[in-house]
């Protein structure tokens, strides 16, 4: 039965972060190569840490990555999964570190957005694991691509200060929101499979409620937070990702359980009653974000947050290990105490940066 360990709140959050920075570091994982979508989403969380921080610990593991990989991204110029590596990278030019190399990442945006393809004239793509997929003719068709390139481009915009990428990625994030966002829900479908017709084929929950993935709505949100954080306040379409994230956070705080975690299926948690925390640390990072940076009330929100956070902390085992992920999917599947993965830990760093500074901001 799931259940948070309170006994792990007697760490401090700090303490409680670095732990789970050193027992990732000792047990590195990913589904394809270091340089995969896992190891990104992972290493978001490590750099947002080191900013909330300032702690060396996780510069020197950003830094160490990086040289490991020779600043190089996944291989798949069209994927936006491949792509979000590239955001420690650019994290790391921010803060001036010696020895940045952003070729590779200079290529493959540049590949991503403009170079000749099948899909951009409407035609099929190839190469997808996805077998559903191959009819597909959109760059970003499912809903996880949102966290993976869009940060990517708000953060290389600024840095070369030109607002084309910003454009660029405003157009292909309209295709998506257009394809899979839910106007009735509030939420995201994962991807087509999802979407409702209204027809004797649509996929439903045994409730008979759609089917909305926790990790693929956190994959959103936390997203939307990233993008917001980089995007420039004048910014023409600004008010659009304003309106959606506080759309989303409104709807997530209706469905929060009352032990502070999402379930895997939103709409049906009783499908995998259990908290999970990728799902749930993307919000509680996102949700966070949004009071800190006074796009939510916190007089709603805080109460929530601090509710999930308890719960996330809880999730935490002795060595520092976070359990209770969801392992690789496309859909909701369920966790257990020991399933756990790097993106997970992520999660957890990323709720943690923005905790932090919730509590200095009370102070």
């Amino acid at each position: 039965m799931f259940a948070c360990n309170p006994a792990k709140q007697i760490w401090t959050d700090q303490e409680a972060m670095v732990m789970a920075l050193n027992w990732q570091e000792a047990n590195p994982v990913f589904a394809k190569g270091p340089t995969d979508w896992t190891n990104g989403a992972y290493y978001t969380g490590v750099s947002k840490a080191h900013q909330s921080t300032k702690d060396t610990k996780y510069l020197n593991a950003l830094t160490q990555m990086a040289i490991r990989n020779e600043w190089k991204p996944w291989e798949r110029y069209f994927h936006a999964d491949d792509l979000a590596i590239t955001s420690s990278y650019l994290y790391l030019k921010t803060l001036g570190v010696d020895g940045v190399d952003l070729r590779p990442t200079d290529t493959i945006i540049q590949q991503h957005l403009f170079k000749p393809s099948d899909w951009r004239e409407g035609k099929p793509l190839e190469g997808f694991e996805e077998t559903f997929y191959h009819q597909q003719v959109m760059l970003w068709w499912w809903c996880d691509a949102l966290f993976m390139t869009p940060p990517v481009l708000a953060m290389y915009a600024k840095e070369k200060n030109d607002q084309t990428y910003l454009d660029q990625m405003h157009k292909y994030y309209m295709q998506t929101y257009d394809l899979l966002f839910d106007q009735e829900e509030k939420l995201f479908a994962r991807d087509t499979r999802f979407v409702w017709t209204g027809d004797s084929t649509d996929i439903k929950e045994p409730n008979g409620e759609k089917i909305f993935w926790s990790r693929g709505n956190g994959w959103v949100i936390g997203g939307l937070a990233l993008v917001l954080e980089h995007m420039p306040q004048d910014y023409k379409h600004r008010s659009f990702y304003e309106e959606l994230f506080k759309t989303m956070a409104n709807r997530l705080l209706e469905i929060q359980p009352e032990d502070g975690l999402w379930r895997t299926s939103l709409l049906s948690p009783e499908s995998f009653d259990h908290g999970e925390v990728s799902g749930s640390g993307f919000y509680t990072f996102a949700l966070t974000w949004g009071i800190n940076n006074d796009l939510l009330d916190s007089e709603t929100y805080e109460p929530a947050v601090r509710k999930a956070w308890k719960g996330l902390r809880g999730c935490q085992k002795n060595d520092g290990m976070v359990g209770w992920v969801q392992n690789i999917g496309a859909d909701p599947q369920p966790a257990t105490s020991e399933s756990w993965q790097n993106y997970g830990t992520g999660a957890f760093l990323l709720a943690g940066s923005e905790i932090l500074k919730l509590k200095k901001n009370n102070n």
